[in-house]
């Protein structure tokens, strides 16, 4: 994340506007102008390293064309698209079906980093923590009680990963009913439209988040929280990596590649489907998302409210 105090700087890479133009014959010398313009910034850096986590051909020529003497990435067998023979040290992956965030922490212990003893930390800026406190006392949301962040959106190119907003709707209900949860939903964009939708079926009364300027902000609401609950989104990924207890609702993405980070508590509800794991965007049946059922969900919230409980309990939050 930009704000991280880590990090010197980020470079924004132009995929869309090169891409955009690459398609058409009169925008192909204006698309590599950009990418090498690009490349010249990355250049004058003069970079001792590249680590190549994404194995894929458009991050194997970035590494290639940085300059970088050390460029470190997966071997043949853990890539696709000839990735390997950009980087020139390659380490091997034991496991290939494993999540892409173990996949990454492989490649780091291969270069003899030890990632068991640091879990990751989301950096938020006092400012965006101003932003999230100042609502929740607006709100008068009380953190000694349970609170459950649900996001139910996902990006505007995959909606056949959401579950249906009357379902949400339920487990919202029903999570307020046995543990006298504050449930908050989470959004960005024209998620709001189901999140209103959302809302206007429950019986009781939700918070709805306001519209947050950056993934920090977004971090900071779940680490007020007490549960995840919603799809695999980016979102879900952040709730796991701020170590809030995680509910998540899988349908055609492969739950495997795709878990929160394992070292945090966590659910994954899915359906076991022939066609499953796919990427059939504009699926009309969508078995994998329509067989998860409330009651399913519900249980998941439960058992997790009950291990946020015991984890406040332990680290004498609860009084």
């Amino acid at each position: 994340m930009q704000a991280h105090p880590g990090i010197d700087e980020v470079f924004v890479f132009p995929k869309k506007s090169i891409k955009r133009k690459l398609k058409s014959i009169s925008g192909i010398g204006s698309g590599l102008s950009e990418f090498f313009s690009f490349m010249k910034r990355i250049r004058h850096e003069r970079f001792d390293m590249v680590i190549d986590f994404h194995g894929l051909f458009k991050s194997g020529i970035i590494s290639f064309f940085s300059g970088a003497p050390e460029r470190v990435g997966f071997d043949a067998g853990a890539c696709k698209e000839f990735n390997f023979l950009f980087n020139n040290q390659r380490f091997s992956l034991e496991n290939k079906h494993v999540s892409r965030i173990e996949r990454n922490l492989s490649l780091l212990r291969s270069m003899g980093l030890d990632t068991a003893h640091d879990p990751p930390t989301i950096y938020v800026p006092e400012e965006d923590q101003d932003v999230v406190r100042h609502f929740f006392r607006q709100q008068h949301i009380d953190r000694r009680r349970p609170i459950v962040a649900i996001h139910p959106g996902t990006s505007p190119t995959t909606p056949y990963k959401r579950w249906e907003p009357h379902r949400y709707a339920v487990v919202a209900d029903k999570a307020i009913e046995e543990s006298a949860a504050q449930v908050l939903f989470t959004w960005a964009g024209k998620e709001i439209e189901m999140v209103n939708q959302i809302v206007g079926m429950m019986k009781y009364k939700a918070f709805i988040a306001p519209e947050l300027t950056n993934l920090c902000q977004l971090a900071e609401v779940f680490r007020c929280s007490d549960l995840y609950l919603g799809g695999d989104t980016g979102p879900m990924h952040l709730a796991a990596f701020v170590g809030i207890p995680v509910v998540a609702v899988f349908g055609p993405t492969d739950h495997v590649v795709n878990e929160p980070y394992a070292m945090t508590p966590h659910i994954i509800i899915r359906d076991e489907i022939k066609c499953s794991p796919c990427r059939k965007y504009t699926c009309s049946r969508r078995d994998c998302m329509h067989d998860i059922t409330e009651e399913n969900v519900i249980k998941a919230v439960r058992i997790m409210l009950e291990t946020a409980r015991d984890r406040k309990a332990q680290a004498g939050v609860l009084s």
